[in-house]
């Protein structure tokens, strides 16, 4: 089956890792690549086990660490054509290892069926991944269509609950960036995230974790709280949890899962 590991999530960084078999594949560079080593090597991997670097958007909360790979390692990158552009203006020796993806149909890496989806960002081409029936969402100021249609059915979600729409209204963020949050071009909040946890459960998803919550905006107990209760509420008791700030977390994917092709 698909798994995942997330290395980093939240706005100081991001990385995970997806692996099927031999096939594994970095999501995101968030943090340093000697952090992305690292977090391999505690998989028993190694960078020269990756089949592919997967890009979700531009801003260095998620890229931060490309420079130095695409330096020092052999990899492909996998991005939307617009990310890929404004990668390419800030990192020397991208383009050679640039491969351009395209949202809404899926396309193999290695024994993993990869497929984007436009998410709703301050970012050019941002996007999300459904990989076989593991889904990731997050950065997203609202769920797209096309994300909700790609994800239906998968048995897995990393989804973003960055804030607790009160404690950011009510905290010390200026303005502007409060806006920029709550802006459908911003983050999911809790209750967003709780609502759609509902509607994919309704449409077979199993296991939900939670990502990209905000340090000062959040807690996991809040996002827990607020997703766990929606889930009840509509009749669910499915595992949750909250994806570890940093460092490497367990493996998530439950081993009864079938993964689509």
């Amino acid at each position: 089956m698909t798994s995942i590991h997330t290395f980093a999530s939240g706005s100081s960084g991001n990385a995970a890792l997806v692996s099927r078999g031999a096939t594994h594949i970095l999501l995101d560079a968030g943090i340093s690549a000697r952090r992305i080593a690292a977090a391999l090597g505690e998989l028993g991997l190694s960078p020269q086990d990756l089949s592919a670097i997967c890009i979700t958007h531009s801003h260095s909360d998620h890229v931060s660490g490309l420079a130095t790979i695409v330096k020092r390692w052999d990899v492909p990158i996998l991005a939307t054509a617009p990310c890929g552009r404004q990668l390419s203006y800030r990192i020397a020796g991208l383009e050679g290892k640039l491969r351009t993806v395209e949202t809404g149909s899926g396309f193999p890496v290695g024994e993993i069926t990869v497929t984007a989806f436009p998410t709703s960002h301050d970012a050019p081409g941002s996007c999300g991944f459904r990989f076989d029936a593991l889904g990731v969402l997050t950065d997203s100021g609202y769920v797209t269509e096309e994300a909700a249609g790609t994800l239906a059915g998968v048995s897995l979600l990393l989804l973003e609950a960055n804030h607790d729409v009160d404690l950011l209204q009510n905290g010390p963020y200026p303005y502007y960036l409060k806006e920029r949050i709550l802006s459908d071009q911003g983050h999911l909040s809790n209750e967003t995230a709780a609502a759609f946890a509902v509607a994919m459960a309704r449409q077979g998803t199993e296991e939900f974790v939670l990502a990209h919550l905000s340090a000062e905006n959040n807690t996991p107990e809040r996002a827990l709280s607020a997703v766990r209760w929606a889930l009840a509420d509509a009749g669910f008791d499915l595992p949750l949890e909250a994806a570890p700030r940093s460092g490497l977390s367990r493996r998530y994917g439950r081993e009864a899962a079938v993964c689509s092709e």
